[in-house]
C-alpha cells in the first residue's frame, strides 16, 4: 500500500516541482520541448528494442527453449514505454533505464529471480497440490471446469493390470 501511495501521490508532486524548477532555469518552452523529445526518443527506443526482443524470443521458441528472460524484458519494455511517454524527468530516467540494452537484461534477471523465489514460496506454502484448467475443443472444459483424475506409472501397475487378456 505504501509503494502505491508513493507512486500515485508523491511522484507526481515531485515531477511537477522538478518541471517547474527546470522550466525556470531553461525556460518553459524549452522544458516542454525536452519532455516531447524524450517521449519521441523513448517511443523509438521501445519500438527498436521491442522488435529485437521479439526476434530473440522467436529464436528461442524455435529451438525449443522457453523465452523467460525475453518475456521479462518485453514486460520491462512495456513499462518503459509508459514511463517515457509520461511527462516528467524522473519517469523518463526510469523508462530509459528499463529500455536500454545494457540495463534491461540486468533488471529482467533480477525480476525473474525475485518472482521465481516468490512463486516457489507460494507453492511451498500451499502444499503439493496444483490445480490446472484445460481449455481445448468444444467439451465442458471450455467453461473452465476442472477434471480430476488419477494415474498409475507403468512400473507401479498392480499385478492385475499386468496380466494379458
Amino acid at each position: 500500500m505504501g509503494k502505491l501511495f508513493l507512486l500515485f501521490a508523491i511522484l507526481p508532486i515531485v515531477e511537477i516541482s522538478l518541471l517547474i524548477n527546470i522550466g525556470q532555469v531553461i525556460g518553459g518552452w524549452n522544458t516542454v520541448a525536452v519532455v516531447v523529445l524524450t517521449a519521441m526518443l523513448g517511443a523509438y527506443l521501445v519500438r527498436q528494442q521491442g522488435l529485437s526482443t521479439l526476434l530473440q524470443a522467436q529464436q528461442k521458441m524455435q529451438s525449443g527453449q522457453i523465452p523467460g528472460l525475453e518475456m521479462a524484458e518485453g514486460l520491462l519494455l512495456v513499462m518503459a514505454g509508459v514511463l517515457l511517454v509520461t511527462p516528467g524527468f524522473i519517469t523518463d530516467i526510469a523508462g530509459l533505464l528499463l529500455c536500454l540494452p545494457l540495463t534491461r537484461p540486468l533488471i529482467a534477471k533480477t525480476l525473474l529471480k525475485t518472482l521465481s523465489v516468490k512463486v516457489m514460496q507460494a507453492g511451498h506454502n500451499q502444499g503439493n497440490y496444483t490445480q490446472y484448467t484445460w481449455q481445448q475443443g468444444d467439451d465442458k472444459t471450455q467453461q473452465g471446469d476442472i477434471i480430476e483424475g488419477e494415474y498409475v506409472k507403468q512400473d507401479d501397475k498392480p499385478s492385475s493390470l499386468n496380466k494379458p487378456d
